[in-house]
């Protein structure tokens, strides 16, 4: 494979490491050129790390159009790779002639590059804009850049993520920490706590914000001082908001540090207030050393920085939350190993060099096979399901949905039906139609091969005998319009008006080629129905594919609602919904849970797997507890996280079917409440027998279940085993769509 790379030449900071190290890496697998159109320290830099850089053009990089359409073509490349406006200009202007898939790498916000700059925004950026429009293929630095291209309308199925990576061996600093200081005429107390940033002293970095943090924190924790290294156009007036804020002494404006291992060294707590970033190297230098950190949830950064486990969070400009945050660290050295520790482990698995490098290698592939991929004919599959409404368990669905998609043909265009489509392009990274928009539907079915009707109970009329025609609707389209139909991992009934049954037959027989079911009540029920023509298969819940967020995760959202789950607290983790007969319910879960911590030591965690309406169920039994402690989390963010969580509970019991899948894989013991036949059904399937009716529970009967359940922890591996059991037959469903792709 030879690639291209086009770049101004002038570029510096995070845009110049990320390329040079980059074209380093990619040199030991692939041919990686670079052209630059000025020269200078970048290109120098460059050619003393061992690339192949050439300079075309001068200050006019127009005039290099020709000879470097003459190299492209004669040279026989395989990929243009374009960073910034000039290189993104020549790619765009390059693409028809020469026939190559052109990609750029996005490595800020387009929008902001030109800050301050009005001539160069109106001319740089305004020619920007054009060529990252007519570019097919777009890399972001980070996700969160991603989503941002996404949110401006870039194709979502055409967009990937990568990291500036680092290397991660363990660095040996040229100073120890006091030696450090004492090269910047530092003379602080040996037991002092350090915080830091590495940063440009400019507007976009908002160093005020952290000076103001930082004096709010020392208040409270005197020892506390800070070190800014960097330098730029507001030093004058910083070290002036320093002096009027009175910490002027406890701060040490370092100025441009090369050294920069000596520094994190140094450091207690690193920092970054930014108002905008994409991944910043900052953040995993300071990583390396196992720094805990304090950032604005801006860009990239929450991709790294989890909230309460691998860091603490804020947002831009609000000082006050940063002082809380700076305060809570300087004064508790055990939170801050923790976080550290957990920073750095996660920052070596997921963002090394390597691991960079590899991921680049990976997109040019993609796009290679995306670019020779024959257009016009049909493609691409459809999905629709209760997407885009909240429910963890259905988008858990759709996860595992689009995973095993994806394991078919990873190019495959990929198109969801939700009620949110804007969030379902951003969660998901498909493309989105809203549910009720028919026409679209219907013309993305002209052109597609398969639909899918996405798992979950959507045959039944229990809830919504609308929702029941909608979707026979779909059935009935997809197939008129000429695609395969697949009803994937799905629950059906209960339909229970005969006029209903009638029509899902007569709908389901002339338009469903293949149907896989996720338990045997579902085979019966189409039996019962009359559904004989789809291919029908027993197989289980898409979900249980699903893995769970490191374990660290799971302990950090425990500690965030106040838990202590590193002393070896047991927890028993219950979720309710609202449903007809839950008030009178409620009670019962809330004796249930006072008899599990009393008996026990199982303090009671309620988990939410629709938020909207699960939490405030939660309130209802947790207002009438009277011995356990009260802890409700808010939201779970993932799949991974709520089934990192489910697999840290002891025990679990819960109306939510998806509280139960997720449970069941770590061999959690369970206890259902049954508001609907999918949950015993599910159950029963799992090996676990501990459930009753939601209109016959009563308080003796879930005591005897988690008497039952408690004993049971004992044998998680025999309870395991069971539900992997699961996972073998959940194969079929993948086994299923593929082979109806085939035909």
């Amino acid at each position: 494979m030879k690639v291209i790379h086009l770049i101004s030449g002038g570029d510096t900071g995070g845009a110049k490491t990320h390329v040079h190290s980059l074209l380093c890496g990619l040199s030991r697998y692939i041919q990686a050129d670079m052209v630059c159109f000025t020269d200078g320290p970048f290109v120098q830099e460059a050619r003393e790390l061992g690339i192949h850089v050439e300079v075309m053009g001068g200050s006019n990089p127009l005039a290099a159009l020709k000879p470097l359409r003459e190299k492209i073509v004669n040279e026989g490349y395989d990929i243009i790779h374009c960073h910034g406006a000039r290189g993104n200009m020549m790619g765009a202007l390059l693409k028809r002639s020469t026939g190559l898939p052109v990609v750029t790498t996005v490595h800020s916000d387009p929008k902001l590059d030109y800050m301050g700059r009005f001539l160069s925004r109106i001319t740089f950026g305004t020619i920007n804009a054009w060529a990252l429009r007519n570019i097919r293929y777009h890399i972001g630095v980070s996700d969160a850049m991603v989503d941002l291209l996404i949110r401006r309308g870039f194709d979502p199925q055409q967009a990937f993520a990568i990291y500036n990576g680092l290397d991660f061996t363990p660095a040996v600093p040229a100073m120890d920490r006091s030696a450090f200081l004492a090269s910047l005429g530092l003379d602080w107390p040996e037991d002092c706590v350090i915080a830091g940033i590495a940063a440009r002293l400019n507007p976009v970095k908002d160093i005020p914000t952290l000076l103001r943090g930082f004096a709010i924190a020392r208040k409270q924790q005197p020892r506390l001082r800070l070190i800014i290294a960097g330098d730029g156009q507001d030093e004058a007036a910083l070290k002036q908001l320093a002096r009027d804020l009175g910490v002027s002494e406890q701060v040490c404006f370092a100025g441009w540090l090369t050294d920069t291992d000596s520094f994190y060294h140094a450091l207690d707590i690193n920092t970054l207030t930014s108002l905008s970033e994409t991944f910043p190297y900052a953040l995993t230098e300071g990583a390396r050393f196992a720094l805990p950190t304090v950032a604005t949830q801006v860009g990239g950064i929450p991709y790294l920085i989890e909230h309460g486990i691998t860091g603490l969070l804020f947002q831009p400009g609000d000082h006050e939350a940063l002082g809380r945050h700076l305060a809570a660290l300087a004064g508790d050295p055990s939170l801050r190993s923790r976080l550290g520790s957990r920073l750095l482990d996660k920052a070596e698995k997921e963002f090394s060099l390597e691991r960079t490098i590899q991921r680049q290698l990976e997109i040019y592939e993609t796009i290679l096979r995306r670019h020779s991929r024959q257009r016009g004919q049909r493609d691409g599959i459809v999905i629709c399901g209760a997407y885009g409404r909240g429910n963890e368990g259905d988008e858990a669905i759709l996860k595992a949905i689009l995973t095993e998609l994806r394991s078919i043909d990873p190019d495959m265009p990929l198109w969801v039906m939700t009620r949110k489509p804007r969030l379902t392009r951003l969660a998901h990274r498909v493309g989105a139609v809203y549910t009720f928009h028919i026409p679209a539907f219907l013309r993305r079915m002209a052109r597609s091969r398969l639909y899918v009707n996405g798992g979950g109970s959507l045959i039944q009329d229990v809830t919504s005998r609308r929702s029941l025609w909608f979707y026979l609707f779909t059935l009935s389209a997809a197939c008129r319009m000429g695609c395969k139909v697949m009803m994937y991992g799905c629950g059906i009934g209960p339909v229970q008006y005969a006029g209903n049954r009638r029509r899902a037959t007569r709908v389901i027989n002339r338009s469903v080629d293949v149907i896989t079911l996720r338990d045997r009540s579902s085979l019966e029920e189409l039996r019962n129905m009359g559904i004989t023509r789809p291919e029908i298969t027993l197989a289980a819940d898409p979900t249980v594919i699903l893995p769970a967020a490191p374990r660290p995760v799971a302990d950090g959202l425990l500690e965030n609602a106040g838990l202590r789950p590193s002393e070896g607290q047991k927890y028993l983790g219950i979720t309710v919904r609202p449903w007809p007969g839950f008030d009178q319910a409620a009670p019962i879960f809330a004796d249930a849970a006072d008899y599990a911590y009393q008996t026990y030591g199982l303090i009671p965690v309620f988990i939410p797997i629709e938020a909207r309406l699960d939490v405030a169920a939660a309130r209802q039994v947790t207002e009438q507890m009277r011995q356990a402690p009260r802890v409700v989390l808010s939201a779970c963010a993932s799949a991974e996280n709520a089934i990192a969580l489910f697999s840290r509970m002891d025990v679990v019991l819960s109306m939510r079917l998806h509280a139960l899948v997720f449970a069941a894989g770590h061999g959690v013991p369970l206890i259902g409440a049954v508001y609907d036949p999918k949950v015993s059904s599910f159950l029963d399937a799992a090996g676990q027998d501990l459930y009753a009716p939601l209109d016959q529970l009563t308080a003796p009967v879930l005591r005897s279940f988690l008497d039952q359940a408690v004993a049971r922890c004992q044998d998680r591996q025999l309870l395991s085993d069971r539900a992997h059991q699961l996972l073998d037959l959940e194969r079929n469903n993948i086994l299923c769509a593929h082979a109806l792709l085939e035909r």
